[in-house]
């Protein structure tokens, strides 16, 4: 069995690969349940005949947890990063086994009955995930509110966005290969550690399964550490920046692509639906959309070149063929070609001014030329601008960029 010494967080660990299997579990004050979990795990280890350890990545407890945990047989590594993510990287990092399985400390999950995740570790999967709601949700284990809204939308809006096979993000029970996790660089000290791995394994293409688990009703009597809204909002904001696709390309092209429709179909005259008629007024905000849809565009560019050069993202190969064309020069050619547009389009609306002696103008008229004409000319600087800040990225990454 491992040691009991409580150890202080390294991210060198010699012992690397004394052991096939680490039982992982991030722990904050976990008294009432930790003791029962350590059990369950040791039992495994007996029965299975797996060589393995179980760890404890505290996270700062003040009710006696540490001393439980060595009590009971498993080893202590004192994590001093604050959050869930934190913990686990922590215990990752201090992990002995080539093999881990983490989850959480609060005997919702049965460590004793670990069976499938070895098999499939040592089939070769790089990361499997347990899901709940195959395996069974006891009653009282999960919250209404988790259960049919915050999980299925979070775990839907995960595989849309990344095309990952999981159909539980947020399972606590998993296990992985510790090295190949390591190599995907996780950052995230909160809950939202739970979708970073799943996304970043997913987008990395390890190989990934799943399999059913249990979830029961923990035996804390104090509140869970996890907060409904603040947590939801928290794995939805990393979803959403971790896919530029999602937040910026789509987004951008659907704003810039009606908003140009509808400017071509008011540029004309104006229109008519359903007694609702449709003019100039309408014309400015479809000229709006055009520019936030291309500025929107502009952005998922920048992000997804910033991500794949700082690794958060693997190398797209068709991405940068196209970021090559998008040259400095040709983005300055672009720009000078809209701003010409937008000139000669202000030159007409000037002319037609001239003729009624600076005097006034019919709106109608004038506005079907001075929209467009703005429209093209904001264009004009955001695609230069653009231009450079595309050139400021490769400087900074010219390195990466030879690797790559």
């Amino acid at each position: 069995m491992p040691d009991t010494l409580i150890q202080p967080l390294s991210l060198t660990n010699p012992s690397v690969g004394s052991c096939e299997l680490t039982i992982l579990m991030p722990c904050l004050n976990e008294a009432e349940t930790l003791a029962i979990c350590i059990a369950k795990a040791v039992s495994y280890l007996e029965r299975s005949g797996v060589h393995g350890e179980v760890l404890i990545a505290d996270n700062g407890s003040t009710d006696g947890s540490q001393a439980i945990a060595l009590a009971a047989g498993a080893r202590v590594v004192a994590i001093a990063g604050k959050g869930y993510g934190c913990a686990l990287l922590g215990g990752i990092h201090a992990a002995r086994g080539r093999y881990v399985i983490m989850g959480d400390s609060d005997d919702s999950y049965d460590f004793s009955d670990l069976d499938v995740f070895v098999d499939k570790l040592r089939d070769g999967h790089a990361l499997v995930m347990g899901n709940r709601f195959k395996g069974g949700i006891k009653p009282g284990a999960m919250p209404p509110l988790h259960r049919y809204l915050g999980n299925p939308v979070l775990t839907t809006v995960g595989r849309i966005f990344f095309r990952s096979p999981c159909g539980d993000f947020h399972c606590g029970l998993r296990g992985f290969d510790r090295e190949a996790i390591l190599g995907l660089d996780l950052q995230a000290p909160g809950m939202e550690f739970a979708s970073e791995m799943v996304v970043k394994a997913t987008i990395h293409n390890l190989k990934i399964a799943e399999v059913p688990t249990t979830l029961s009703p923990d035996g804390r009597t104090r509140p869970p550490h996890l907060r409904s809204w603040r947590d939801g909002w928290r794995h939805l904001r990393f979803l959403l920046l971790f896919s530029p696709r999602w937040l910026f390309l789509y987004p951008g092209i659907g704003l810039m692509v009606s908003g140009a429709l509808m400017m071509a179909w008011l540029l004309p005259a104006p229109r008519t639906v359903g007694g609702v008629t449709l003019g100039i007024h309408t014309l400015f905000y479809a000229s709006l959309g055009v520019v936030v849809g291309f500025h929107s565009a502009l952005f998922y560019i920048f992000a997804r070149l910033y991500g794949m050069r700082e690794g958060l993202a693997p190398p797209d190969p068709r991405f940068l063929r196209m970021t090559r064309v998008l040259t400095l020069e040709a983005g300055l050619l672009a720009g000078l070609a809209l701003l010409l547009l937008g000139l000669t389009l202000a030159v007409l609306a000037v002319s037609a001014w001239t003729e009624t002696a600076f005097g006034a103008l019919r709106p109608e008229f004038a506005m079907r030329l001075v929209i467009p004409s703005g429209t093209c000319i904001l264009l004009a600087f955001q695609t230069a601008y653009g231009a450079f800040f595309l050139s400021v990225l490769e400087i900074r990454s010219g390195k990466r960029t030879n690797q790559i």
